[in-house]
């Protein structure tokens, strides 16, 4: 399989923050909806978008926890969404689409990761229905506003996880034994699969897709791991406490690859790849949690076989009549 996944020499690196590859870069008048965008990477990812000058929407699970997190920030609009929940996924879009605005950035970095089992919707895994599923149907419903501007740019946030599983077709939804492991592997494997489709499909509208490995940071997102699985991993001491000798990012160098892709003028004429450290990542090599894209992840083949999926889980797709553009 022939691949766009090289390194373009981007000048940044994994200790870049969003202060490094915002420089220079003038977002006024831009308006960026950051799911998530109120703790951990999408906080660190929202102040950096709305320095610049942006509008940012914060479509949030906990408004109230939003509001204060975000307070003092100027030109940050909360909303209520719940990605695990479609009826809320469908209430937040009419809402948006009903202000007329077009989005110029769309960054899908709300996540869960790691969970004890359980379902939502009509059944689905709650990592596969909230990281992918959430998302692919909100996209899908604000692709008008989306699609207004002509440039727009989707980011989904991935992570070097997806090494743990590609899609499991004979099983997606853990029904003959759930392993939170694989379960938030596959889930992370949705998000590239996403992204390559999208670009696929909306670059003819003028719209990239981008999905990426922030980098390892310590955030809230490990409360579902015991002590001893965050010992065993290498994550943690005893303690809870961050391991010494494990390289971790700050929260300004993780929110970087995001921020970066959803701005950088570097990445302009490309889409549908997988980034890490404020580059396109290589292919991933060997076996095991590498760094690097899976093949299995950024097959379009694969991709399409996806989103037909996605369309017929959740009843939503924007492309329904439009076929893929496979041109470089």
């Amino acid at each position: 399989m022939t691949t766009p996944q090289h390194s373009i020499g981007s000048g940044f690196d994994a200790q870049s923050t969003t202060d490094d590859v915002l420089e220079g870069v003038d977002l006024t008048g831009k308006l960026a909806v950051v799911t998530g965008g109120y703790s951990g990477l999408g906080l660190v990812t929202t102040r950096a978008l709305a320095a610049a000058g942006a509008h940012v929407v914060v479509p949030a699970r906990r408004p109230d926890a939003a509001r204060e997190a975000l307070a003092g920030i100027n030109g940050v609009e909360i909303d209520e969404l719940d990605l695990g929940d479609q009826s809320s996924v469908r209430a937040f879009a009419e809402r948006f689409l009903a202000t007329g605005r077009s989005i110029d950035i769309m960054i899908n970095n709300a996540g869960i990761m790691f969970t004890p089992e359980s379902r939502v919707g009509p059944g689905w895994e709650s990592q596969f229905g909230t990281n992918h599923l959430g998302h692919y149907t909100l996209v899908n419903l604000l692709w008008p506003a989306i699609a207004a501007g002509g440039g727009a740019r989707v980011v989904a946030v991935s992570s070097r996880g997806h090494n743990r599983s590609p899609i499991r077709w004979d099983d997606v939804q853990f029904e003959r034994g759930y392993d939170k492991w694989a379960a938030y592997g596959q889930a992370k494997t949705a998000n590239v699969l996403f992204a390559v489709h999208l670009d696929a499909l909306g670059k003819a509208s003028g719209v990239r897709a981008f999905s990426l490995h922030p980098g390892v940071i310590w955030t809230e997102l490990t409360r579902h791991l015991s002590t001893e699985e965050l010992v065993v991993t290498g994550l943690a001491d005893e303690d809870r406490k961050p391991a010494s000798t494990f390289d971790y990012k700050t929260p300004e160098q993780g929110a970087a690859t995001q921020v970066w892709a959803a701005t950088s003028p570097q990445l302009n004429g490309m889409g549908g790849v997988y980034l890490q450290d404020c580059d396109v990542a290589e292919m991933a090599v060997g076996s095991g949690i590498s760094d690097g894209v899976r093949d299995y992840a950024v097959d379009p083949d694969q991709a399409a076989r996806l989103w037909a999926l996605s369309a017929e889980l959740t009843g939503v797709n924007a492309f329904a009549s439009a076929a893929p553009d496979t041109s470089e």
